[in-house]
């Protein structure tokens, strides 16, 4: 891809994870990448593992829950890397707690990240698409979206985050933008690593009790999820819009 027609991409969440894997395929795929984290310092991994693969990257520190903060990032990404016709809202926190213990805190804290973030962020980069007559949209969803134990915060948000998305493909369309959900299930992460801690079990038989019960016999990884969102951002998925991929190594009903 040449520097003339390179496509920007914006990458949240980006400095580790889900997010870093999903930065590093994309510019593998040719993007120049906005790795855009809470604390800008945290990308410079994600952006050095680009820049030695021969990549272009930016790292930019903004929270995405907060409207100023959001527009700012996505004003920079345009001034110094170029307008940004694809985004990928992977930021994502966790506050689990069962319904009765839950707090008022936990609930808006992960409301203003996994919802409002995407929100804000697709707010202030459709205009570029929009004037391009191009752009790609994905959500990061969850299998959680489907209901989950002790997390009605978040499943609520990953659920909202569909409907978002959803939406966001009727209202965009015509301006030749899609919109799509990629909703991973138990992928080996530092916030699944988290979770075996609050559940006093190491992570290796975490992810054997998960591995037992996953269809294709393992857990998913970081790869994975990204080789979903570089179909969903590329040329060739131009037709498909409005819909959620369940990255889950088997049906989940």
């Amino acid at each position: 891809m040449s520097q003339e027609t390179q496509r920007v991409a914006i990458v949240t969440g980006a400095a580790r994870g889900i997010g870093a894997g999903i930065a590093i395929r994309l510019a593998a795929d040719g993007m120049a990448v906005a790795v855009l984290d809470l604390n800008e310092a945290d990308c410079a991994g994600t952006v050095k593992e680009i820049e030695n693969a021969g990549g272009k990257a930016l790292a930019v520190g903004a929270d995405v829950s907060k409207t100023d903060e959001a527009n700012a990032a996505v004003e920079r990404v345009a001034v110094e890397l170029g307008e940004p016709t694809v985004l990928v809202n992977n930021a994502g926190i966790t506050r689990d707690a069962m319904l009765f213990k839950m707090t008022d805190e936990q609930w808006d804290t992960v409301v203003a990240v996994n919802l409002r973030g995407p929100f804000v962020m697709t707010r202030a980069a459709q205009k570029y698409m929009s004037g391009q007559k191009w752009g790609r949209i994905v959500n990061i969803s969850s299998s959680s979206a489907l209901g989950n134990r002790g997390q009605a915060n978040y499943a609520a948000t990953k659920a909202g985050v569909e409907g978002f998305t959803k939406t966001l493909a009727k209202e965009l369309g015509k301006f030749g933008i899609t919109a799509n959900a990629v909703g991973p299930h138990f992928i080996a992460t530092d916030m699944t690593a988290n979770m075996a801690t609050s559940l006093k079990m190491s992570f290796e038989d975490l992810v054997a009790t998960y591995s037992k019960q996953i269809p294709v016999g393992r857990v998913g990884q970081p790869a994975d999820v990204a080789a979903a969102v570089s179909f969903l951002v590329g040329e060739d998925a131009g037709f498909v819009s409005g819909q959620v991929l369940y990255v889950a190594g088997g049906p989940l009903n």
